[in-house]
């Protein structure tokens, strides 16, 4: 069950477009690089959303989910 989603722009180092973290309350915070540019950051925010809504972070092989999205 997903309680909620936030986006937050933070900036990041270059080569992080974004990252997604589950909160306490098992919501989730959707992380995008300010310095990425509005498309990307569309990309981004779809691609980490498609993480939430497979259940990738409740799953143990998270990096091998991760390197195969890419």
């Amino acid at each position: 069950m997903i309680n909620g989603i936030n986006v937050t722009y933070v900036n990041l180092p270059p080569r992080v477009k974004s990252f997604v973290t589950q909160n306490y309350d098992m919501s989730y915070t959707i992380v995008l690089n300010c310095r990425a540019s509005y498309e990307q950051n569309l990309i981004s925010y779809n691609h980490e959303l498609g993480h939430i809504y497979n259940g990738d972070y409740e799953k143990e092989e998270i990096n091998l989910i991760e390197n195969n999205a890419h």
